[in-house]
C-alpha cells in the first residue's frame, strides 16, 4: 500500500514538473517571438533613414549572448567585441537587445550631453527586487528630490558627525578578525563591516537592534539580482521577491517606530531622518522602503569589493605599503599628540597617498564595470541608430584599461593619480546626473578601516595568488583568503 502511494506521488510529481518546464518553454518562446518581431520592425522602419545599427551580434532568441558574457571574464567578452567592431557594438543580453560603448566621447554623450534620452535601468529581476520607486530608475523632478535627500545625508557635514562610529565598527571588525586562528575570508568580511556602515548611515544607532533580520532577509534577497525574472517556487528570484517582501515589512516596523517618538527629525542625520524629515517631499513608506533597499545594493557589495583588492594590491606592491602605512602612523602620532581617542574628519583629509591607492584600485578592479541606460526615444550617434527601448552599456572598465588613456594600464602605479585624469576617463561612481551620490562614505569608510589596519596589523595572503572570480562584480579569487595578527608593539611607536 505504502509502495503504491510513493509510486503516485512519484508520478505526480513528475507530471507537475513537465508541466513547469512546458510553462517555461512556452513563455520562452513567447518572449523570443515578441523579440525577433520587434526588432524586425525596427530594421524595415529604419531602413529609409539609411541608419544602420552598430555591427555586432545578437546571439540566440531571447537568451541572446547572456550566456558568453557571464559564463567567463566579462572583459574577456567586452574586449572580443570592441576588437572585433570597434568602440559601438550590439548584442543580446538579459534578454535585452543592447548596444555597447567604450570611448570617453560616448560615455560622455549617453550619461552627461543627453542624459535625458537614456534613462537608468536595470534587468527585470534587479528592478523588481530593489523596487520600481528606487532612485537608480528614475529621472526628472522625482529622482532630483530623491538625489538632495540622499545627498544630503551623505555630505561632509553629515558624515563628520559619523567618523567616530565607522571607527568603532572598523576596530570591532578587525577584533574579531585577530580573535580567530584560521583563515579569513577578506571579501565575506569586509562584505559585513560595509553593511553595518550601510545601516549606520541609513539608520543611526537607533535600529541596530533591527540589524540582523535586516542582514538575514538582504542576503536572500541579493542571490536573485542577476537571476531570470521567473517567479516560480523554488527558483532564485521567487526567493529573493519572498525575502524582500520580509524585508519591508521589517523597513515598515522601523518607520513606524521613528514616526511614533514624536522627536524633530532633523535631530537625526541619516537617511532616514533625510527622508522622512523633509515635509516637501511627502514620500509614502513604498517609496522610503524602495530606496533604503537600493541604498544597501549600492553600498555594500561594491565597497567591500575595493577593500578587498586594496588588499591584495597593498600584499602585492610592498613598496606602496610601506607608503600607506607611514603616512597612517603621522596621521596617528597627530591626533595622539592632540589627546584624541581617534580619528576626525580632518584626519581623512590628510591621506593623499592612501587616496591615490584608492583611486588606482577603482581604475584597476573597475568593480562597477559597466551601467545600464535606456534610450527614451531613436538616437543617433556617430551614424548608427540607437533604437527607442534598446539598453545602452557604456563599458567604464575599457575606458580605465585604454592604454591610449592610461599608460601601461594594467600596473598597478597610484602615482599616476598624481596628476588628475583627463575629464570622463575615471569614473568609477558614473558620471552625470545619476553618478553614486555615497561616494564620499565610501572613501570614508576605506580610509578608516585602512588607517587601523595598516598601523595595528599585519596580513599575508594564502592560497592561490593568481585569478578573478565575478560574483557579479570581479573579486581576488576565493574571496582572498588571509591571515591577520598584531604588529609587535614597540615603544616608540607613533612618537
Amino acid at each position: 500500500m505504502a509502495s503504491a502511494s510513493s509510486s503516485s506521488l512519484l508520478y505526480f510529481l513528475a507530471f507537475l514538473l513537465i508541466i513547469i518546464v512546458f510553462h517555461l518553454l512556452l513563455k520562452l518562446v513567447r518572449l523570443s517571438t515578441h523579440v525577433i518581431k520587434k526588432e524586425k520592425k525596427k530594421k524595415s522602419s529604419y531602413a529609409g533613414d539609411e541608419l544602420p545599427l552598430p555591427p555586432g551580434t545578437m546571439g540566440w532568441p531571447y537568451i541572446g549572448e547572456t550566456f558568453q558574457l557571464y559564463s567567463q571574464n566579462p572583459n574577456v567578452f567586452f574586449a572580443s567585441k570592441q576588437r572585433k567592431y570597434g568602440p559601438i557594438f550590439k548584442t543580446h543580453v538579459l534578454g535585452c537587445p543592447c548596444i555597447m560603448i567604450s570611448s570617453p566621447e560616448a560615455a560622455k554623450f549617453v550619461l552627461v550631453n543627453r542624459a535625458h534620452l537614456f534613462k537608468p535601468t536595470f534587468p527585470a529581476s534587479k528592478e523588481r527586487i530593489l523596487g520600481p520607486q528606487a532612485l537608480f530608475f528614475h529621472q526628472g523632478e522625482y529622482h532630483a528630490k530623491l538625489r538632495k535627500l540622499v545627498s544630503r545625508a551623505f555630505m561632509p557635514d553629515s558624515l563628520k558627525h559619523m567618523v567616530s562610529s565607522v571607527e568603532a565598527i572598523a576596530l570591532d571588525s578587525l577584533g574579531s578578525w585577530e580573535a580567530r586562528s584560521g583563515l579569513i575570508n577578506t571579501f565575506q568580511e569586509m562584505k559585513t563591516y560595509a553593511f553595518n556602515v550601510a545601516l549606520l548611515s541609513i539608520f543611526g544607532k537607533d535600529e541596530t537592534k533591527y540589524g540582523e533580520e535586516l542582514k538575514s532577509c538582504y542576503y536572500i534577497l541579493e542571490k536573485g539580482y542577476n537571476s531570470m525574472p521567473i517567479n516560480l517556487p523554488g527558483t532564485l528570484f521567487h526567493n529573493s521577491m519572498k525575502a524582500r517582501k520580509e524585508l519591508a515589512r521589517i523597513l515598515s516596523k522601523i518607520i513606524l517606530s521613528r514616526r511614533q517618538r514624536k522627536l524633530e527629525d532633523e535631530d537625526y542625520n541619516d537617511l532616514l531622518g533625510s527622508f522622512m524629515g523633509d515635509k516637501t517631499s511627502s514620500l509614502t513608506d513604498e517609496q522610503i522602503a524602495d530606496n533604503i533597499i537600493g541604498v544597501i545594493f549600492a553600498a555594500r557589495d561594491t565597497t567591500a569589493s575595493v577593500l578587498t583588492w586594496i588588499l591584495k594590491f597593498l600584499g602585492e606592491n610592498p613598496s606602496v605599503l610601506k607608503a600607506v602605512t607611514e603616512e597612517q602612523e603621522y596621521v596617528a602620532r597627530n591626533y595622539k599628540e592632540r589627546c584624541d581617542e581617534g580619528l576626525c574628519w580632518a584626519d581623512t583629509k590628510k591621506m593623499p597617498v592612501t587616496s591615490r591607492v584608492i583611486q588606482e584600485t577603482l581604475r584597476v578592479a573597475s568593480i562597477l564595470s559597466f551601467t545600464f541606460r535606456e534610450a527614451v526615444e531613436d538616437v543617433e550617434y556617430q551614424g548608427y541608430l540607437i533604437p527607442k527601448g534598446w539598453k545602452v552599456l557604456p563599458l567604464f572598465r575599457n575606458i580605465h584599461h585604454s592604454p591610449e588613456i592610461f599608460t601601461d594600464p594594467d600596473k598597478f602605479d597610484p602615482s599616476r593619480f598624481e596628476v588628475a585624469p583627463k575629464p570622463n576617463t575615471f569614473m568609477p561612481f558614473g558620471n552625470g546626473s545619476h553618478s553614486c551620490p555615497g561616494n564620499e562614505l565610501a572613501k570614508l569608510e576605506i580610509l578608516v578601516l585602512i588607517h587601523h589596519l595598516t598601523t595595528k596589523y599585519r596580513w599575508s595572503s594564502m592560497g592561490q595568488q593568481n585569478g578573478i572570480q565575478y560574483a557579479p562584480f570581479p573579486l581576488p579569487i576565493n574571496g582572498l583568503p588571509i591571515r591577520l595578527s598584531l604588529k609587535p608593539t614597540s615603544p616608540h611607536q607613533f612618537l
